[in-house]
């Protein structure tokens, strides 16, 4: 009996066996397109022209999160890191976020909504129910994709957005990150402005803390990501007031009672603001002192006595 091709059989079993054991990749992620645009629904979505009313009411939350994706068998611990982004951590990047609103006199309130008010694949129909729910007029929607690689394998992360695919690349206990936030009008079902973040966070874990280690660099990742795209929300925030500026046939403004507009068309009310002191002022001048003379012929002539 020959034994040598079971042999090579054992051989690539092993190798394969231990191949797994010694590393392992990892992917949690949600996406807005998911949430949006289901693939399993008939209906067709039509945007419509936004009509914003100043101050507006603003919602945030993370959408629905798909299922965590692993490759390999940690033969250390049996899991790899993953849960870092529970739903009080979720709170307080949203928080974050949040707070990036607030500085805005054209935003009157900021709603933190959480994740289990949102379904999966609940689309435009879900919004409107959390539009009703907390009176909101606008929503920022954040989605993430995390990948951690903790192998030699392909180590590149790649995440379709609205407007395209990101990818970042990753080494050995590498944590790569992508937070994306969209911003839409409710009604119109129209997206009005959107600001990612990424980060890839090199870590140094070891077979005896890398469950430990690679949880704790999933949030450092998250925070960083997080940071970086507050910082393009500001951004983005500025583009906007500029194309609602130039283009404003593209969004309607209205303005609430008792607004004034401050902080997003002040060019337009000081403008505005100059141009009515111009004519009040121009009302109140005295008349001309060469008008008065070509009166004096007439039948009250002591009217213009000193």
């Amino acid at each position: 009996m020959n034994i040598k091709p079971y042999k090579t059989l054992y051989l690539i079993i092993l190798i394969a066996f231990l191949s797994g054991c010694a590393g392992q990749q990892s992917r949690t992620n949600s996406s807005v397109v998911d949430y949006l645009y289901p693939k399993n629904t008939e209906t067709i979505v039509q945007p419509s022209t936004p009509v914003l009313k100043l101050p507006i009411k603003v919602g945030i939350a993370f959408v629905p999160e798909q299922s965590t994706r692993s490759k390999g068998i940690n033969m250390w611990s049996g899991v790899i890191g993953g849960g870092a982004l529970t739903e009080v951590n979720k709170s307080i990047l949203l928080e974050k976020v949040a707070d990036n609103f607030r500085k805005y006199e054209f935003v009157s309130e900021i709603e933190v909504i959480p994740s289990a008010y949102l379904t999966t694949g609940g689309g435009f129909s879900n919004l409107d129910q959390i539009q009703t729910m907390y009176g909101i007029d606008v929503i920022a929607l954040v989605s993430y994709d995390q990948v951690q690689f903790t192998d030699e394998g392909i180590l590149s992360l790649t995440y379709w957005t609205l407007v395209g695919a990101y990818v970042i690349s990753g080494e050995k206990n590498d944590t790569s990150t992508m937070l994306d936030t969209v911003v839409y009008d409710i009604q119109s079902k129209k997206m009005l402005f959107r600001a990612p973040g990424t980060n890839n966070f090199k870590g140094s874990a070891t077979p005896v803390n890398l469950s430990e280690e690679l949880r704790s660099d999933s949030m450092k990742s998250f925070e960083a990501a997080t940071s970086q795209m507050t910082s393009n929300l500001d951004i983005q925030l500025s583009n906007f007031k500029e194309k609602i500026r130039n283009n404003p046939e593209k969004v309607k403004i209205i303005l609430r009672e008792g607004y004034s507009g401050g902080g997003v068309f002040g060019i337009i009310e000081i403008t505005l603001i100059f141009l009515f002191i111009v004519i009040v002022r121009t009302r109140k001048l005295p008349m001309p002192l060469h008008r008065p003379q070509k009166l004096r012929n007439n039948h009250h002539p002591h009217l213009y006595q000193a």
